[in-house]
C-alpha cells in the first residue's frame, strides 16, 4: 500500500518535483509546471479512521462496509509508513534519510526572484540619451539639444533646436551639430593620427564649403588649435583635436574630431565630430566634454572613463 507512481515534491528540494515509481524515488526531477511533462503533482491520500456501528453481516451491505473499513485502514497505514523514514543509499556508504512524497509547493505569484536580470538597455524613447546602433554607442543628450530632424546628413545624431538663415550663401544653418561615423576610408588604426587628419575636413564642411558646394559663411579666414590630446571614450583610449575657426561672415565656431576604438565587432575606429557656433547664440563649449564623457557602448550604462581617463589634453 505505497503511493501510486507520479510526481511529488522532492524532500531534498522543496521547489522541485521528483518521480516516484511506486516503490522508490527515481533520478528524474522537474520544475513544477514544466511544459511538455504530463501529469499533475499528486498528494498523498489520507483518510480519517472510519467507525462502523452495528454488526457486520454476511450480506452485500455488510461486506461493502467491511471492504470500506479495510481500505480506509490500509490507506491510513500506508500514509503513516510512507511518511516515515525511507532508507536509500547515502553518499558516505550509510543509509540516507528521506521523506515520502509530499505535495508540490509553488512559489507565490509575484515573489521576488533571487536573480535580478540585466538593467534595461537605453532605447530611442529615453529622453536622456541618443542611441547610435550602427556604431554601437549611446550619447547623452544635454539640455538644449534635440534629436536630428530634417537633416540630410545621416551621420548627425543630435542638433541644437531650430535653424537660422546662414550669413553667407542662401541656406539654413544650425548653431550646433554632433555626428558619429565608423572610419572605413583607410586602414589607419591610430586614434591620434585619424583625429589629426579628420579635423581639417570637419572644419571645411562646417564653415568653408558644404556638400552642396555652398559657402554659408563665406569661407574660413583662420584656424587655431585650441586643445588636443588623449581622452577616454566609453572606456577606450581615444584622441581628440579641437580648432577655433573664423569665417568671412558670422562669428565662426569650434570644431572637434574625436576618434576611439569601437567596443563592438571588429573594433573599427569611430569618429565623433562636433560643430559649435561661437558667440552667445552657440551652445556652451563645455557640452563637447560632457557629451564625450557620457558616451557608452550600447547595453553598458556603467562603462565610463578608464583607459586614458587620467591623461589630460595638451594645448
Amino acid at each position: 500500500m505505497t503511493p501510486p507512481p507520479g510526481w511529488y515534491r522532492d524532500p531534498s528540494a522543496p521547489y522541485t518535483e521528483r518521480r516516484w515509481d511506486g516503490t522508490a524515488w527515481t533520478e528524474h526531477r522537474r520544475t513544477p509546471g514544466t511544459p511538455g511533462t504530463p501529469g499533475v503533482p499528486q498528494t498523498l491520500p489520507q483518510m480519517p479512521p472510519q467507525t462502523v456501528s452495528g454488526p457486520v453481516g454476511d450480506g452485500p451491505t455488510g461486506r461493502a462496509k467491511a471492504v470500506a473499513l479495510s481500505t480506509a485502514a490500509a490507506v491510513l497505514v500506508a500514509a503513516i509508513v510512507t511518511g516515515a523514514v525511507v532508507l536509500s543509499g547515502g553518499g558516505d556508504g550509510g543509509p540516507e534519510v528521506g521523506t515520502a512524497p509530499a505535495p508540490s509547493v509553488s512559489a507565490p505569484a509575484g515573489a521576488p526572484s533571487s536573480h535580478s536580470g540585466p538593467a534595461p538597455e537605453p532605447s530611442a524613447d529615453d529622453p536622456a540619451v541618443v542611441v547610435d546602433e550602427l556604431n554601437g554607442i549611446t550619447l547623452p543628450l544635454p539640455d538644449g539639444w534635440v534629436r536630428p530632424g530634417n537633416v540630410s546628413d545621416t551621420d548627425v545624431v543630435m542638433t541644437t533646436p531650430g535653424t537660422y538663415d546662414c550669413p553667407g550663401d542662401d541656406g539654413l544653418c544650425r548653431h550646433g551639430t554632433v555626428a558619429s561615423r565608423t572610419v572605413t576610408a583607410n586602414d589607419e588604426k591610430s586614434p591620434e593620427a585619424l583625429a589629426r587628419d579628420d579635423i581639417s575636413e570637419a572644419a571645411d564642411l562646417a564653415y568653408d564649403r558644404d556638400r552642396l558646394d555652398r559657402r554659408p559663411f563665406h569661407g574660413i579666414t583662420s584656424r587655431r588649435l585650441v586643445e588636443q590630446g588623449p581622452v577616454a571614450v566609453a572606456g577606450r583610449a581615444g584622441y581628440f583635436v579641437r580648432w577655433r575657426v573664423r569665417t568671412g561672415a558670422g562669428p565662426g565656431g569650434y570644431v572637434q574630431s574625436t576618434a576611439f576604438p569601437s567596443s563592438t565587432g571588429s573594433e573599427a575606429l569611430v569618429m565623433v565630430r562636433y560643430v559649435f557656433d561661437a558667440g552667445e547664440e552657440g551652445p556652451p563649449l563645455a557640452d563637447m566634454d560632457r557629451i564625450t564623457e557620457g558616451i557608452r557602448p550600447v547595453g553598458d550604462r556603467d562603462t565610463g572613463g578608464g583607459v586614458g581617463s587620467g591623461i589630460g589634453p595638451t594645448r
